[in-house]
């Protein structure tokens, strides 16, 4: 056994700050809530569920991730966040209509306890969105230490030890790395001169940063992922993550992709269509916005197919990626994908997908999870870009100087493997040969 990393123990509460207060906020802390109760189970979270293998298959030892590392307990988690809507979090929840009444009611008093404070918010980089609730500021600078004064106070007043932030909010207009991110002495020029090139999801990455707290970002925006906010996170120790969770239709890419390519079956074509009726679905109905999601989920096939490797079974495949804001379907949202096979001797095939699924019910579990580990993280002292979480995103942060993985199955052998580092125990390669010899 190797040595174990020092890490310091998931003591007090946790403050899990969430930015927008819609519905895959509401849909974890309601979640939360109700799993404390006893309510419901914790589904599709990996640290409240998963299990972990370690030492050799024969040893049977398999205990769950939450008994193997210190995470921070669901009793110790104290929610807050921001949001340009004024209502509490209970009257959120009933707007976005993820969540059955019932359900709603018997955690009722904790969510309406959760009311969101003015959010740094402008519709330029937003534009299907406008809300009452928002900050007012000299700048952008200004802007930033308002958040930071959130922060603080917020801490102050929960008592909490540590906390974390999750970029919820809604998916901003495409955008391209400026001279404003090459740098953090660039980026606060930008910050005091109200730098268009500076949209609000890079204002709170900034706060968070600042304050050497944990950021992830559950959009595909332009967020953490620029030079100077990777200098801030080194200069302040500060664990980052993302960026787009994966939950619908991308999860079922990342799952058939890899098998497809294992057996060395040919793509000719793979053709995506959404239709949502969420806030999301209106945001992505403007073009810019929808850009930026575009880039985020057709990035998965170019990286898992390698068509460089394979040029005879990839090189002229044809993705393409739709998405429809239609208002009945709510929440539940519906995904066709139709995939377009060669097999042996080139004879063609053809794979139909149709996923009717629930956005934020699956992006739940996402959020909690990530705010988990990058506490854990943190109180390991990784900072920077935490690769090993890219099992829950769509377009992974990673070295300049590496391409992104995107293959499901070895992002949680990532993910797992960096827990067993964590606690000097044996990497697991699945060689197996020892059972043979």
């Amino acid at each position: 056994m190797k040595t174990p990393r020092n890490i310091a123990p998931a003591q007090g509460k946790l403050g899990v700050l969430l930015v927008g207060l819609g519905a895959v906020s509401t849909t974890t802390i309601a979640g939360v809530f109700a799993i404390r109760k006893g309510l419901a189970p914790a589904i599709g979270s990996l640290t409240q569920m998963g299990t972990i293998r370690l030492g050799k298959r024969t040893e049977g030892r398999s205990p769950k991730i939450k008994d193997f590392v210190d995470l921070a307990t669901l009793d110790d988690i104290v929610f807050g966040g921001w949001d340009i809507f004024e209502e509490d979090c209970c009257a959120a929840a009933r707007t976005a209509g993820v969540l059955e009444p019932a359900l709603l009611e018997k955690i009722r008093p904790e969510m309406e306890a959760i009311k969101p404070m003015p959010a740094v918010f402008d519709q330029r980089y937003v534009k299907r969105l406008s809300g009452p609730n928002v900050k007012k500021g000299r700048n952008k600078k200004d802007l930033a230490d308002q958040l930071v004064a959130d922060i603080r106070r917020f801490k102050a007043t929960h008592n909490c030890t540590r906390l974390v932030m999750v970029w919820c909010g809604s998916t901003e207009v495409f955008m391209k790395e400026g001279p404003v991110h090459q740098s953090l002495a660039a980026f606060e020029q930008g910050l005091e001169q109200s730098d268009d090139a500076i949209p609000s999801s890079m204002i709170y990455a900034y706060a968070a940063l600042s304050e050497g707290i944990p950021f992830a970002n559950a959009a595909p925006n332009l967020t953490a992922d620029v030079p100077a906010m990777l200098e801030l996170a080194a200069r302040t120790q500060a664990p980052v993550a993302g960026n787009d969770m994966k939950t619908g239709q991308t999860l079922i890419k990342t799952v058939i992709a890899p098998g497809l390519k294992a057996r060395l079956l040919g793509v000719r074509g793979w053709y995506s269509t959404n239709i949502l009726g969420n806030r999301d679905g209106e945001v992505l109905d403007d073009p810019e916005s929808f850009k930026t999601k575009e880039e985020s989920k057709k990035s998965a096939l170019d990286y898992i197919f390698q068509p460089h490797l394979y040029p005879e079974l990839y090189k002229d495949l044809s993705h393409v990626v739709r998405i429809n804001y239609y208002p009945p379907r709510g929440d539940n949202k519906e995904g066709w994908d139709n995939i377009d096979l060669v097999g042996w001797l080139g004879y063609p095939m053809q794979l139909k997908i149709n996923f009717l699924c629930r956005d934020s019910i699956l992006a739940a579990p996402i959020v909690l999870d990530s705010a988990l580990f990058l506490d854990l993280a943190k109180r390991a002292g990784m900072s920077g870009i935490q690769e090993w979480l890219s099992f829950y995103f769509k377009a992974p942060m990673h070295a300049k100087e590496v391409y992104p993985e995107h293959d499901l199955f070895i992002q949680l052998m990532k993910l797992k493997n960096t827990l067993r580092y964590l606690k000097g125990e044996e990497l697991i390669t699945h060689l197996g040969l020892e059972y043979y010899d």
